[in-house]
């Protein structure tokens, strides 16, 4: 039968596109933070919605599990598959169109196999804007942040991928072919099913195509490293911000003096802006659709008033494009210099924007009062509330050692935010990773009602078996 599938499967998209031998399948098996490989029967590389369609249909009849893949950029072990060798990999690379561009409409129809950064570029080409923007956006496919639906460092300004896709085009798990490419800001007819599959993380149906939402290009774009006392003053000067510049802030991120000095130790190419340290800092962007004045204005005005309210400690203002990249290097390069020190036990949490400074205080207590000396690297979105909340071991205690408690981490640090009413995955997804932490944090009629969906758009249990639930 193993034959039998795997011929039909070259018969429909090209037997150079359904790879078997162990050479060509590894790259697709392992996760994007190397912890992981998994096996699988074959790689599949579909063109196009239509043979996705085909090789769904032959999955179902065969009974073989499906695991869609992307960029392969996730971080919770959502897009490999695991060590049964039973699946296959649908590959949704060569699914890399760029439909159409509507201006008039503002949206851009893609396939789910587009490059985020190819997308950027094209809107940017068209004098538009297509916001999402995070650190994995020369490698990470459309599809795939659509699944997990990503977040990044625009949320507080547009939303996640969820709010910036009108409409979807889905192959279900049966194979069948929905297109729901409707470039509507408004359609009440009925459940929304493109909500059910965007943040699914392919475990209902596989996102072939996609209609985005376009901007306006911001006139000008201005960036500001602000330095702070504590976490508190953070919020403080994020309420500031709002009510000074309203929507003009499009990006609010916050750094511990634990980032920047592991961004200093292992990247001493890149500026220390300030000549002493202070505990916390915030990355401020301001975007305005009026002038490069106006964006400064509002800018100085904040900073002025922070100064003032003694909020902020000192701040450098970014005067050029090239000034303004260098600081946000600073923020990009944080996950990179965690790497290079060593393993560390990761967490993507989200709370209320009002509680995080409680909320980090508390954790970090809990954290000290269990691993003395224990090193908490902070930093994130916290203008939209999610923060990266990273543990590495005191120091004296090797990386690899440490992960040993990486259960009692987790313990910890999301039972505190269930206890500040929060979650364990902001932007990252559940995946492999934390599907056994879910039931502890999701009521029984959340799961119940998320079996009931699962078992009704995938009975058979083909797609993406064992992510999230």
């Amino acid at each position: 039968m193993t034959d039998q599938f795997v011929a039909h499967c070259r018969e429909l998209i090209g037997a150079e596109h359904v790879l078997t031998d162990d050479a060509d399948v590894s790259p697709y098996l392992t996760d994007w933070r190397g912890r992981y490989t998994g096996r699988a029967r074959a790689v599949l590389r579909p063109a196009d919605p239509q043979q996705v369609a085909g090789l769904v249909q032959l999955c179902a009849a065969h009974r073989v599990p499906v695991v869609p893949q992307g960029g392969r950029t996730g971080l919770v072990i959502g897009s490999v598959p695991d060590d049964s060798g039973r699946a296959v990999v649908l590959s949704l690379r060569r699914l890399n169109r760029i439909r159409a561009v509507d201006g008039i409409n503002r949206t851009m129809t893609v396939d789910a196999g587009c490059i985020l950064h190819d997308i950027q570029q094209a809107a940017s080409a068209a004098g538009m804007l297509f916001p999402l923007s995070l650190a994995a956006e020369g490698s990470c496919t459309i599809g795939g942040n659509l699944a997990t639906n990503a977040g990044g460092t625009g949320v507080l300004r547009y939303g996640n991928t969820r709010e910036l896709c009108l409409g979807l085009e889905v192959v279900t798990a049966q194979g069948e072919l929905w297109n729901g490419l409707r470039g509507l800001r408004k359609d009440n007819t009925g459940y929304d099913l493109r909500d059910l599959y965007i943040g699914a993380e392919g475990t209902l149906g596989v996102i072939t195509g996609a209609v985005l939402k376009l901007f306006p290009q911001p006139k000008a774009g201005i960036t500001a490293l602000v330095a702070l006392s504590s976490c508190r003053d953070a919020l403080e000067l994020l309420k500031l911000a709002q009510e000074t510049a309203g929507p003009t802030l499009t990006g609010y991120e916050l750094m511990s003096d634990v980032c920047l000095r592991l961004v200093g130790k292992h990247f001493p190419n890149l500026p220390q802006p300030f000549p002493q340290t202070h505990p916390q800092y915030a990355l401020l962007e301001l975007s305005s659709h009026e002038s490069e004045q106006h964006a400064v204005r509002l800018l100085e005005e904040t900073i002025e008033n922070a100064l003032e309210a003694g909020l902020a400690q000192d701040a450098v203002v970014a005067t050029s494009i090239a000034q303004s990249r260098a600081l946000w290097a600073i923020r990009e390069h944080i996950p990179l210099a965690q790497a290079a020190d060593g393993k560390n036990i990761k967490h993507d949490i989200s709370v209320p924007i009002s509680r995080i400074a409680d909320f980090v205080e508390k954790t970090d207590a809990l954290l000290a009062r269990a691993w003395p000396g224990v090193q908490v690297v902070c930093f994130g979105h916290l203008g939209d509330g999610n923060l990266h909340y990273n543990i590495a071991p005191p120091a004296g205690t090797p990386h690899e050692a440490f992960l040993a408690y990486q259960g009692d981490v987790n313990r910890i640090v999301h039972d505190s935010v269930a206890d500040f009413a929060g979650s364990i995955s902001a932007e990252h997804g559940i995946g492999a990773l934390k599907r056994e932490e879910l039931p502890r944090y999701k009521t029984q009629v959340e799961l119940d009602l998320m079996r009931a969906i699962k078992a009704a758009l995938d009975p058979l249990g083909i797609m993406n078996p064992g992510k999230i639930l």
